[in-house]
């Protein structure tokens, strides 16, 4: 579309490309094969590793262990819970009490007896007890009291189990066993995400990597010199960039057709370096989620979209070397929100001049931009995920974790508000280039989800992207579209709506959904400035401009809607002159209503290229000519350039005048992308817009200048917003802008990326302002995933003095 940036675009075909799903042996999914009845999953606290062999020979480990995981969307009390333990074929389980509470995403370590002297010292435990467990074959539960359980062999589905683990040749388990262990292996959750009640599919047999809740592992990584986080570094531009590196290792946590990301199984503390990257094979990748690699290649840059663009860079290896070392367990997703890393509140980036890649600074606490580039490439969870803006035509989503609660201002109807110092960096875009289907479709604002959202986070054009890994179902918060009142007695409802470039060969269903919104949910207002209606062949790029058969048919549908007939009033503009899509010729317009004491004032109609005047009638009460109705208000000026000329209208409402105009100043494509790599952002299409509102301004003031007490509304969809130069260039002709007026979480008319924010305005005159009025936003179409337009009209009842 002409009047706004895309919402989205993908990487190059080059490098769009799905993930592979993880594979079945790692994910555990159920197979229909099992004879054992289905037992209860957990829905968020499972075990996700037990070891067994602490201090015995050749133990890395000098303790024996329970680790759990909150797989779930909210933090878990585990107070009067329990770990507890028995032999292969024991009836006698001992007790270990739990304390504190777990967070979404964390995990929490259990400290039990040892076999002797050897092996490293575990990371600090969150809860302690005394028992030795077998190396080799054993029972573990995660129990919701303390009480010992005296269940026998068949523990696995009593009351109170909230998990169950049964390995090697254990009598009692979740369908089948985990392997047999040693003192150098542990049973490892393949996923911690994931629980089937199959302890065969859910637990592989591998190295320990005790976790706990501070993120504090012990897994083995020797061997490990080359490290992902120095090529990552603690900036937008590797420290390695165009040199060879060898022998980086880590895990494999995706893969896609051309490439593989992979990360340090042992991270450091440093938050502000990344622990993921990606290999770009170019081809299949050989190597396989869960296995262990030592790569070699060389480091470099990609920037999606090309190297002419605003969009940041991530880091690769290419024409690599890789090498398959085994296998380990998948790292564990980092939280991102509540119980992990909380991402700044309001600011994207705050000190750089110029290019962040080149800047120097780098603050991955403060900065959104530096916040997410420290975790590129990362496996990430999103907990109780909120979608701020509906599906896009790329099944991009953008979400908010914890159900929005680390962010601010929220719409009343669950989106978020873009603010003049709040660009809102905790919005994070749900994307399905990950794994076909993982993003649900028809999402509308304030939606949530079926579970935690995972996966690979990425950039391109523009924004960091979760790429899911598993997918995720919607939730419906049950939104649905607002109604506005009518004017009261003795006043006249004005209103603007964008109808997104409408024309002739648009399904009648548009115009008709069109149709049923102004009847309906705007109360058929008395005057209608619209915007974006193309001419009768629309995108068809002929001679055409006549635009009456697109006007007509609208017409036509709000009638069959049980509206008035309206009439309409427009100027044909010069072909292809006024931008918007090539060849469809969008201009403003206005329909009005005949049978309610309104009139459009007599007048010649002015043509394309002639400019509207105003003269002093000297009749007090009708002091204000025109020289044409309607009007192009300069329509020569070069502010004009590729961009709708505004037009009024002088209309008499009970024999009152009334000067309408109608608005669409030229759109906001070209500026820098809020996630881009030039901070602060240049809004290169400003400019225009600022001399748009300087048009408009005089021409607001030459009409005051005749009757100060002159009835001016000016309408439209100005491209900006309320605090922008342009739009308060135009409130210093003396004009109140009707949407500040709204409380804050009311005022939006359009969201982009997920930021709620007001584009589309009406302001009225100090006579009509200081008089009775009304105002309101009809929210019918920018948090909808169904849309008629991508706008919501809004309609002023105004009291004519």
């Amino acid at each position: 579309m002409d009047h706004h940036r895309r919402r989205s675009r993908r990487r190059s075909a080059v490098r769009a490309v799905a993930l592979s799903l993880l594979p079945t042996a790692l994910v555990g999914a159920v197979s229909g094969a099992f004879a054992p009845p289905a037992f209860s999953v957990s829905p968020d606290v499972v075990i996700s590793e037990v070891y067994g062999g602490g201090g015995n020979s050749g133990a890395p480990y000098r303790n024996d262990y329970i680790e759990l995981y909150n797989r779930g969307p909210s933090a878990v009390s585990l107070s009067g819970w329990s770990t507890q333990y028995a032999s292969a074929s024991g009836t006698t389980y001992a007790v270990t009490a739990l304390t504190g509470t777990m967070q979404p995403g964390a995990r929490y370590l259990v400290q039990l007896g040892s076999g002797g002297s050897l092996g490293a010292v575990l990371p600090a435990p969150d809860a302690t007890g005394s028992t030795n467990m077998s190396a080799t074959s054993g029972k573990a539960a995660l129990v919701t009291s303390t009480t010992a359980l005296t269940c026998g062999g068949n523990c696995d589905t009593a009351p109170g189990v909230k998990d169950f683990l049964g390995y090697g040749s254990a009598n009692d388990y979740e369908t089948s066993p985990a392997p047999t262990l040693s003192n150098t292996t542990s049973a490892t959750r393949t996923n911690p995400a994931t629980d089937t009640d199959s302890n065969a599919n859910d637990f592989a047999k591998v190295a320990p990597t005790p976790q706990n809740s501070q993120g504090g592992g012990g897994g083995d990584c020797s061997g490990y010199t080359t490290r992902i986080r120095d090529i990552q570094g603690s900036a937008h531009i590797s420290p390695r960039n165009g040199q060879s590196v060898s022998g980086v290792r880590g895990v494999v946590t995706a893969v896609k057709s051309n490439g593989f990301w992979f990360q340090d199984p042992c991270p450091d503390s440093d938050v502000a370096s990344s622990e993921g990257l990606f290999v770009f094979t170019s081809s299949a990748p050989s190597a396989g989620v869960g296995q262990e690699v030592s790569v070699g290649g060389s480091v470099t840059e990609f920037r999606s979209g090309g190297a002419s663009t605003t969009n940041l860079t991530t880091t690769e290896i290419t024409s690599p070397s890789v090498s398959v070392l085994g296998t380990k367990p998948v790292p564990a997703a980092g939280v991102i929100g509540t119980g992990g890393r909380v991402p700044p509140g309001t600011v994207i980036d705050n000190d750089a001049a110029g290019s962040v890649e080149t800047s120097g600074t780098f603050d991955a606490t403060t900065d959104g931009i530096d916040f997410y580039e420290s975790l590129e490439g990362m496996r990430v969870q999103l907990n109780n995920p909120v979608a701020v803006d509906a599906g896009n035509s790329f099944n991009e989503i953008p979400v908010l974790a914890d159900d929005g609660a680390n962010a601010a201002v929220r719409t009343a109807r669950g989106g978020i508000l873009l603010r003049q110092t709040d660009a809102n960096p905790e919005r994070v875009h749900l994307d399905d280039a990950a794994l076909a289907g993982s993003v649900p479709t028809g999402v509308n604002v304030g939606d949530h989800f079926s579970g935690p959202a995972v996966g690979v986070l990425d950039y391109s054009f523009g924004n960091f992207k979760l790429l899911l890994t598993g997918a995720i179902n919607r939730v419906n918060s049950g939104l649905v579209p607002e109604a506005v009142g009518g004017p009261g007695a003795g006043q006249i409802s004005v209103a603007t709506f964008n109808v997104e470039n409408l024309d002739p060969s648009d399904p009648q269903t548009k115009f008709d959904g069109l149709a049923e919104q102004v009847v309906t949910n705007l109360s058929a207002p008395g005057i209608l400035a619209v915007e974006e209606i193309q001419d009768n062949d629309g995108a068809t790029n002929s001679s055409a401009v006549a635009a009456d058969q697109t006007w007509n048919r609208l017409i036509s549908a709000i009638s069959a809607a049980g509206g008035p007939t309206y009439t309409y009033r427009q100027i044909n503009p010069v072909d292809d002159q006024d931008g918007g899509e090539p060849g469809g010729n969008i201009r403003v317009g206005f329909l009005f209503r005949a049978d309610i004491g309104l009139t459009f004032a007599s007048g010649t109609p002015g043509g394309s290229t002639t400019a509207v005047s105003v003269s002093d009638s000297g009749n007090p009460a009708d002091r204000v000519n025109l020289s044409y109705n309607p009007g192009r208000i300069d329509p020569a000026n070069s502010a004009f350039n590729s961009s709708r000329k505004p037009l009024v209208g002088k209309f008499y409402f009970n024999s009152k005048p009334i000067f309408v105009i109608a608005n669409h100043w030229n759109s906001k494509g070209g500026d820098d992308p809020l996630f881009g790599r030039y901070q602060p952002l240049t809004l290169s299409s400003e400019a225009q817009r600022n001399q748009q509102a300087t048009v408009v301004r005089s021409f607001v003031e030459s009409v005051l200048a005749v009757d100060a007490q002159a009835r001016v509304v000016v309408a439209g969809d100005l491209n900006d917003f309320p605090y922008s130069p342009p739009v308060q260039t135009l409130v210093g002709a003396g004009l109140t802008d009707l949407p500040v007026t709204l409380p804050e979480a009311e005022r939006y008319t359009y969201v982009y990326e997920g930021n709620a924010q007001v584009l589309d305005h009406i302001l009225l005159s100090s006579s009509l302002a200081g008089a009775s009025h009304s105002y309101d936003i009809a929210h019918v179409n920018a948090e909808f995933a169904a849309q008629q337009s991508d706008h919501d009209p809004q309609v002023a009842r105004i009291t004519l003095p």
